[in-house]
């Protein structure tokens, strides 16, 4: 049965829209704060100081070559920190401690984009590359001129004719017994690897990704270990290339193209941990299947989404951070006095602007770090069977749209909120939101990556009902379940669903509790998919292109429903982070935020929602007043709750953060009231009229 008492903590009527009698409550801003920084805090506190530290951080304003001349060296900062090696086995010097490398990884965000994401090529990709898919004699060989910094390296993969269909890319390794080695063609422009960090300029080394061909069969992509520069920096004989430019952001990174032709690669540089051709070019591997092969393989490269997750979300608090701190002190209009302006953040608009994201924000922290134990226990070991591999790549793909997505409209809201102030570089928000740009489309676009949560999804579900008849399918979708398991991985089963929420009997009281946000938000999703399922039963039947059109005209539906899915798990991450709380002032506060996360999604769905009659236009409408309620309970708490983020002015850097504008006020208000005191004021020709 479902709790639908009601809370003691929020008791008043469901319908009023009048002030709020605020119960006592404060935030435990340093208990908070912990909490936040989640498993590895320790690693990250250490990350944060470095990345406050002067010669680490962006200098607004340089030209493209001093922007990429300062961040390699500031990548050399980090070899002598002595940080690099925490993710590699202790068999090679390092830590084993995957986890805390990513986690501290996730931190250089707060110094430049530029630098976390080129130390991410060099090391998260080039190096973590050599790591996963080579063997003990490729990390003997190669991996201490990589951590180093002896050998830059670029991680060449994306083609220009083929971005997220790794599967397609056209660059060729043909074997040749004579030489004993593989041929590396990109046999026409498409093929160029493209976008690739450290290419342009800085590169020695790359990880190339090649169709690998072995006596007239391909066996799919595989990964060689290709140098591509002399120590003078000239392109080695068949290699080639172009820089990509200014871009729209990260100019710390030197991105550029690579092409080869005829490039003669020893056979011992394939990176042949899950595939290996011998002396007589007879292919080899430990997995069977080409398909599961390929995705094994790319599989261990899931640490880049993992930190965009993360470094999206520190990027949309510290722009909220700014802007709430701003809106604290920046004041306008004089509403209701003569004389005192209004605090912007006083303003309901200004606080639905804001407060929401700062909600969602919050979900997004307590879910990346559930998400990256997760990829920890994978990654040591711990739990690394195929299914925690296949979970933990699904979560990848629902997460990192999400937090990107976010991270983007967040820092736009952020910057319109601080007018002028925030367009300016020395506030941060514009080079932050200008950096972030790509991450939508970083280790894969946010649609594709998911879709492939979707087809995750439809395959529980086929399993599910792999023989259930139209009278199972249709109660699918009607029938209450009293009881919902949920994986410790983050998956939910599929194949429960909660019963028709038409009623208007309900209050939004009882949406305000969480067993019936839990079912209201799971209900979109298993709906959603159990629909999609529906109209695909008959796709295996079909002839190919027959089959992929109709999977076509599902994909809009598949992606939403993935897009809710990943909402869920935010949701259930803050629902376990508020239990998980203790201090009872702080617990407060983050159920009211928790609350304004849930029914903010419920609000920004109501369309589903009423479609499907599981909420009356009553009851939806209902939702926004209570919406608004929330925001305005939760706005004494919002210096605090950004405050807790610990972001000091040396990670800000952002002027009108840190003190500028409240003193500017203060001498304002100490100016004109100076004035009112001594008489000497002039009249306001309003009041002589009057």
């Amino acid at each position: 049965m479902v709790d639908t008492s009601p809370r003691p903590d929020i008791a008043e009527p469901a319908v009023s829209t009048g002030p709020i009698a605020v119960p006592s409550a404060r935030v435990n801003v340093e208990a908070l704060g912990r909490q936040l920084l989640g498993t590895w805090a320790d690693v990250r506190l250490r990350a944060r100081e470095l990345a406050g530290r002067p010669e680490m951080q962006r200098i607004e304003g340089q030209s493209m070559a001093e922007h990429r001349e300062r961040t390699l060296g500031q990548l050399r900062v980090l070899v002598e920190n002595g940080q690099l090696n925490r993710a590699l086995p202790k068999s090679l010097g390092g830590l084993d401690d995957h986890g805390g490398n990513i986690a501290g990884f996730e931190e250089l965000v707060i110094a430049d984009p530029s630098l976390q994401i080129k130390s991410g090529v060099q090391w998260g990709l080039f190096a973590a590359a050599v790591l996963h898919l080579g063997t003990t004699r490729h990390h003997e060989a190669l991996l201490p001129d990589i951590m180093n910094l002896t050998v830059p390296g670029a991680f060449a993969m994306t083609e220009t004719g083929h971005g997220s269909d790794v599967a397609s890319i056209a660059t060729t390794a043909t074997w040749d017994q004579a030489s004993d080695s593989f041929i590396l063609n990109t046999p026409f422009r498409g093929a160029w690897k493209d976008y690739l960090g450290n290419a342009a300029l800085h590169g020695r080394a790359a990880v190339v990704f090649a169709q690998l061909i072995t006596k007239g069969v391909n066996h799919g992509v595989h990964a060689f270990y290709v140098p591509i520069r002399d120590e003078d920096g000239a392109y080695l004989p068949g290699v080639g290339g172009e820089d990509d430019g200014l871009k729209g952001g990260l100019n710390g990174i030197d991105n550029g193209r690579l092409h080869f032709s005829h490039v003669s690669v020893p056979r011992d540089m394939l990176l042949d941990r899950y595939g290996s051709v011998d002396e007589n070019g007879d292919y080899s591997s430990p997995i069977e299947s080409p398909g599961r092969r390929f995705f094994t393989m790319l599989g261990t490269l899931v640490q880049g989404r993992v930190s965009l997750d993360g470094s999206a979300t520190a990027a949309s608090a510290m722009g909220l951070a700014i802007a709430i701190t701003y809106g604290n002190q920046r004041r306008q209009f004089t509403a209701s006095s003569d004389t005192e302006e209004e605090v912007l953040l006083d303003y309901q608009r200004h606080q639905r602007r804001l407060i929401p994201r700062l909600a969602t924000t919050y979900a997004q922290t307590f879910a990346h770090d559930e998400f990256l134990v997760k990829f920890d226990s994978v990654f040591s070991g711990r739990t690394d069977t195929d299914d925690d591999r296949q979970d933990l790549e699904t979560l990848a793909a629902a997460l990192k749209p999400l937090s990107t997505w976010h991270a983007l409209e967040t820092l736009q809201e952020a910057r319109e909120a601080c007018g002028g102030a925030g367009f300016l570089a020395e506030n941060r928000i514009t080079g932050l939101r200008a950096d972030l740009d790509i991450w939508v489309t970083f280790e894969g676009d946010n649609n594709v990556l998911l879709q492939l949560v979707a087809k995750r999804l439809l395959t529980d579900f086929s399993r599910k009902f792999a023989k259930a008849d139209a009278g199972a399918m249709a109660r699918y979708v009607v029938v209450e379940a009293a009881d919902r398991a949920y994986h410790g991985t983050g998956l939910r089963r599929l194949g429960q669903t909660i019963a028709d929420f038409g009623s208007t009997a309900r209050s939004v009281g009882q949406l305000r509790e969480t067993n019936i946000q839990r079912q209201l938000l799971t209900d979109r999703v298993e709906t959603m998919i159990g629909g999609v399922a529906h109209a695909l039963r008959n796709a295996r039947r079909l002839p190919t292109a027959e089959a992929a059109a109709l999977f076509n005209s599902q994909q809009n539906e598949l992606i939403e429903a993935a897009r809710a899915h990943g909402e869920l798990l935010q949701w259930e991450a803050f629902t376990r982070a508020v239990a998980n709380t203790t201090d009872p002032g702080t617990k407060q506060v983050l159920t009211w935020l928790h609350d304004l996360f849930g029914l903010g999604l419920i609000e920004k769905h109501l369309a589903w929602y009423l479609m499907h009659g599981r909420l009356s236009p009553q009851r939806a409408q209902s939702v926004s007043a209570y919406i608004d309620r929330l925001v305005a309970r939760l706005r004494p708490h919002a210096q605090d709750l950004v405050d807790a983020f610990g972001y000091g002015p040396e990670h800000l850097r952002a002027k009108i953060a840190t003190g500028a504008e409240a003193e500017r006020q203060e001498e304002a208000r100490a100016y004109y009231a100076k004035q009112a005191a001594s008489g000497t004021a002039p009249v306001p020709e309003k009041s002589l009229k009057k």
